[in-house]
């Protein structure tokens, strides 16, 4: 399982663009196989990935996740092959739907079919990311195109899948999925089943799957868990993550992060591992009063882990 970081804001203040490059640079250096950028509200997390591989050589970059509805598949595919150029091939597109409340309340769109859509849209984006031309007519998109970006290559794409026809999508048509708040037991018999079988049928190589969680290594594991939960609490309240939270058994986010000593926390990273997690995307949060302390100690932790994988 290769070990990666979340790049973001530091000590709970929005990060500037140099400071999100330095952050990237730093992962490099501290031997990270992987850097993902969230994109919600902040930065566009395709042009950070496409900044901060002009100033990286060895760390793939990637986000986590793009929302497809403001983008039309075309404008998608364009901006992460320029991604993909400058970064020299180590870029990674992941895209997912959002939520509901994000599409329909803020941006004004609609969000009635979901799967419908990202099929159609995937539909579109896979092939021009492997610089295919397409002739699609669908209910939502009517595309005949190619795009051409020198330097690119074939852009991996992976999803944001937590429902069953999600995984089943990704397994047969992308790289594999990302997933958030979605626990070592239900990556067992849920996530990696179900899109290991849809890539198996259609004949794919085994998928990706990039397991994201809140980690703090910290020797007050309930303290940890409780702060956990008001800080991620937003997410035990958005419908696709609290089905994930509620086939784990959990009550909130909390009880998914991964916490405690060095010990403890590594036998939950290993349990992930052989749940079939190849990627794990580690979000660090600070517990008790140093947080630069705290989040150093679950630092050195991942980078410990990251060099055994290297």
């Amino acid at each position: 399982m290769r070990i990666g970081i979340g790049i973001g804001e530091i000590a709970g203040r929005p990060a500037t663009i140099d400071d999100l490059v330095s952050q990237v640079q730093s992962a490099e250096k501290d031997g990270f196989a992987t850097a993902w950028f969230a994109n919600i509200f902040g930065v566009d997390a395709i042009t950070a990935c496409a900044l901060a591989g002009r100033e990286t050589k060895r760390i793939e970059l990637g986000t986590a996740v793009v929302p497809t509805y403001p983008r039309h598949p075309m404008a998608m595919a364009q901006q992460a092959l320029t991604a993909s150029a400058a970064c020299d091939g180590r870029f990674t597109l992941g895209i997912g739907l959002s939520h509901q409340i994000v599409i329909e309340a803020m941006l004004g769109l609609s969000y009635a079919k979901p799967f419908s859509h990202m099929r159609e849209y995937v539909a579109v984006l896979a092939p021009l990311l492997r610089g295919e031309p397409v002739a699609h007519q669908g209910e939502e998109f009517r595309v005949q195109l190619q795009v051409s970006v020198t330097g690119a290559g074939k852009t991996p794409l992976l999803i944001a899948a937590l429902a069953p026809k999600m995984l089943d999508l990704a397994g047969r048509e992308t790289a594999g999925t990302i997933t958030w708040m979605t626990a070592e037991k239900t990556i067992r018999t849920h996530t990696v089943p179900k899109i290991r079988e849809a890539a198996e049928r259609a004949g794919c190589p085994a998928p990706r799957v990039v397991c994201g969680l809140p980690i703090a290594v910290c020797d007050d594991p309930k303290a940890a868990r409780e702060k956990a939960g008001q800080a991620f609490q937003v997410y035990g309240s958005l419908p696709s993550y609290r089905a994930m939270l509620d086939r784990e058994g959990a009550a909130g986010p909390g009880d998914v992060a991964i916490v405690g000593d060095e010990r403890a926390v590594g036998e939950q990273l290993d349990r992930l591992a052989e749940a079939g997690v190849t990627d794990f995307l580690a979000a660090p949060f600070p517990v008790g009063g140093d947080a630069e302390a705290s989040v150093a100690r679950t630092r050195a932790l991942l980078i410990e882990r990251a060099a055994a994988k290297r």
